[in-house]
């Protein structure tokens, strides 16, 4: 989870930005320290170019809190994902008023499904790789 997805993001992705702060003590001493900013993209705007931004909210203590992040800026020192949400939006500033949950995106990586093609001119085995392989299915279908 301590990958960083800058060049990866899209909105709907509960992300976690880790964000470099300078604090001053009463000494007048410069310290930095990493505040983590955990929330929902909203928006992606001017793609991978210098000035890309993106705007990530949140909800605290029942007020919601938007921010707007530079990614290629050196304050930001990761973004680092949490979920990913289904949304069917661009950018879906309809969140600011949703109150239901979305649903998430499940990844399925490396499963394969082998269906034999019954074609006499064609005799080769076709592998599939949307779909998960269920071996109790295929037992059932033989008895």
């Amino acid at each position: 989870m301590s990958e960083d997805i800058r060049m990866a993001l899209k909105p709907g992705m509960i992300v976690k930005v880790h964000q470099k702060i300078k604090d001053v003590n009463a000494k007048g001493e410069e310290k930095e320290r990493i505040q983590i900013f955990e929330g929902t993209i909203l928006a992606i705007k001017h793609g991978k170019e210098a000035g890309a931004t993106v705007t990530v909210r949140k909800i605290s203590d029942g007020v919601g809190v938007e921010k707007i992040y530079p990614i290629h800026s050196p304050v930001v020192e990761k973004i680092e994902l949490v979920r990913q949400m289904k949304v069917k939006q661009a950018r879906p500033y309809f969140l600011r008023e949703y109150k239901k949950k979305l649903t998430e995106v499940r990844q399925v990586q490396g499963v394969k499904k082998t269906e034999k093609v019954e074609n006499p001119l064609v005799k080769k085995e076709v592998v599939r790789m949307d779909e998960p392989v269920v071996e109790e299915a295929a037992e059932k279908t033989k008895e």
